[in-house]
């Protein structure tokens, strides 16, 4: 499979599970679930339902302080779009408009963000969310 479409599906499947709690959730769910359904995939019917138990899942484990789900979740969708995406990459396009229609409500989203370093021997590890700046001497 190419480069550019594995990003694709992994784009979408970050995309998708963010905004599954945010207000912008039924244009997302509505957007994947009509991808499907012009790709004419067996699994079409369940995906609505699919994408309802993820959402079920991903705010449950938010409300518990699961950050592991979440990532799970990410990696599901991301494989389920890269195997619709293997089977039609004639879709590719459509999944790039619904991403793009979507990418103002993905802005406003929360974001979580998870760093994790580890030195040894005297190593160093700098890690920033945004802008680092370091001044030794």
């Amino acid at each position: 499979m190419d480069a550019q479409l594995i990003e694709l599906a992994r784009n979408a499947g970050a995309t998708v599970v963010t905004l599954m709690a945010t207000d912008a959730w039924e244009r997302a769910r509505d957007g994947i679930v009509s991808l499907w359904q012009r790709a004419g995939s067996s699994r079409a019917g369940s995906v609505q339902g699919e994408l309802e138990a993820a959402r079920d899942d991903l705010l449950t484990a938010r409300d518990n302080g699961d950050e592991l789900t979440e990532q799970e979740l990410r990696d599901a969708w991301t494989g389920r779009v890269r195997r619709l995406l293997t089977e039609r990459p004639d879709i590719a396009s459509d999944l790039r408009r619904i991403l793009v229609e979507l990418a103002p409500e993905v802005d406003d989203a929360p974001r979580t963000v998870q760093m994790r370093a580890e030195a040894s021997g005297g190593g160093r590890v700098y890690q920033a969310g945004r802008d680092q700046h370091i001044n030794e001497r």
